[in-house]
């Protein structure tokens, strides 16, 4: 177990390096995009990598959307929040919370592969916020009492309530900034 742990760290750090060098400031991402980076992520450790799970699948009770709905609910996400939001290229940090709170929920929320949703989201998240010259997010600081916020944050988001994601987004760029302002 730890040895697949640091196998696919090693492979989530090269494949966000990657995915940052390929993406430009102005690209709207698709649902096709999220495929691209859970394969470039996790292709050469799982042969699944990059297709859409097939089994319906819960998490400590909380049960992600219906295998059989994810390939509608995917092409919603690219027609909605992935249209909406992206590129993000807004320098006010309100509405960077926003686009992040809402696109980070919503593909949780449908949670389209097997494993590895939440990192797939945070290399999305990321992304998004390299095109609005943020710098790298650092979301070191969800767990313990954050991380149950966060989880919070998702099942409010359910209900279309992205206030409480907003608040995990804020904390995740003022991190970040301050991760950022320490090396320069």
């Amino acid at each position: 177990m730890r040895e697949m742990e640091r196998v696919e760290s090693e492979a989530l750090l090269a494949a966000t390096e990657r995915l940052v060098d390929e993406t430009s400031e102005d690209k709207q991402f698709a649902a096709d995009d999220v495929r691209h980076i859970h394969q470039i992520w996790l292709g050469e450790i799982y042969a699944w990598a990059g297709e859409y799970r097939n089994v319906n699948i819960t998490k400590s009770g909380f049960p992600f959307a219906a295998a059989a709905e994810i390939p509608r609910l995917m092409q919603e996400f690219s027609r909605g929040p992935l249209r909406q939001y992206t590129p993000c290229d807004t320098n006010v940090i309100q509405e960077q919370e926003e686009a992040l709170a809402v696109v980070h929920a919503e593909l949780i929320l449908i949670h389209p592969f097997r494993e590895g949703n939440g990192r797939c989201a945070r290399v999305l998240s990321t992304l998004m916020a390299l095109q609005t010259d943020l710098p790298p997010l650092d979301f070191t600081g969800i767990r313990g009492a954050e991380k149950q916020r966060y989880i919070a944050a998702i099942h409010a988001a359910l209900d279309r309530n992205y206030e409480p994601m907003k608040l995990v987004m804020r904390r995740v760029i003022e991190r970040s900034l301050r991760s950022y302002a320490k090396v320069t």
